[in-house]
């Protein structure tokens, strides 16, 4: 039976729910709501798979590399725990075939989440980036699974969704989906224009700045999600973000398009199974 909802893009893999991480899971399955754990280095992919492998329906994992962590970056801890400090120190080369071994797995629905963030830029950090982005494309198109995409600009360089899609155009045969979009409206259109989805998080619950590009959005082209542990959504601002919290985007989605929540739940949970090829 299918869910009600589908947080397509959470970490309950990440340390900050090392005390509770079955309560969180537990809580949303009960609520009907389906989870998509996504990795951001090998030892979160690694960890998004094995927790998936635990439940027989629900939950599910993508892998991949983040690209802040193709470079040294900063340490956070709600990833990584205290502890564990010297992966950024070093940053991580996109090993095909770690990657590709754990893509094989059929609770695997997605490579990434790859792109690139121009929030955190080293000297050397835009071709790094870009180099780890176009090999896990490659990944893609040889396993067949689409792109979970984290696409991020700075103030300074705005063009980040634009030359993302340039390197989508030249190399991506699959699918994907740019998560926890914050583009302009021309910016999505380029990537509904060749097919991919766009998702949203708790962030349009307290802001307008998304309306316009929501209510543009064809309700086949749009998914929902959390990115816990941040950014929970009204009326759970300040706390810890968790996966059943992607209902409150959910209706806030509703309230933006006009349309009745039954059938913007349905529409969601049908594109997240035709995106990622889910079964019931």
């Amino acid at each position: 039976m299918k869910p009600e909802y589908i947080d397509t893009h959470t970490h309950t893999n990440f340390a900050l729910f090392d005390e509770d991480r079955e309560e969180v899971i537990d809580r949303a399955l009960a609520q009907k709501t389906w989870i998509i754990n996504v990795g951001t280095q090998k030892d979160t992919s690694k960890s998004a798979v094995t927790l998936a492998e635990k439940y027989d329906e629900g939950v599910y994992a993508i892998v991949g590399v983040h690209p802040i962590h193709t470079t040294e970056s900063f340490h956070d801890e709600d990833e990584l725990g205290e502890g564990n400090k010297n992966f950024v120190s070093r940053g991580e080369v996109f090993d095909s075939k770690y990657y590709e071994e754990l893509a094989q797995h059929s609770k695997v629905v997605a490579i990434g989440e790859t792109g690139l963030d121009y929030f955190h830029l080293n000297s050397d950090t835009i071709e790094k980036q870009r180099e780890s982005f176009i090999v896990q494309i490659q990944l893609a198109n040889k396993v067949g699974k689409p792109l979970m995409l984290h696409i991020r600009p700075s103030k300074e360089n705005l063009n980040v969704y634009r030359d993302a899609l340039d390197i989508l155009k030249r190399y991506a045969k699959v699918r994907g989906n740019a998560h926890f979009f914050a583009g302009s409206l021309e910016d999505a259109k380029g990537f509904l224009d060749i097919g991919y989805t766009i998702s949203f998080t708790g962030v349009i619950t307290f802001t307008h700045d998304y309306d316009e590009i929501i209510k543009y959005t064809p309700l086949t082209s749009l998914l929902s999600e959390t990115d816990a542990p941040y950014v929970a959504p009204t009326p759970h601002r300040g706390r810890r973000n968790e996966p059943v919290y992607v209902q409150e985007t959910v209706k806030r989605m509703a309230e933006i398009k006009g349309i009745e929540l039954g059938d913007i739940k349905k529409q969601l949970v049908e594109n997240a199974f035709d995106l990622f090829k889910l079964t019931s």
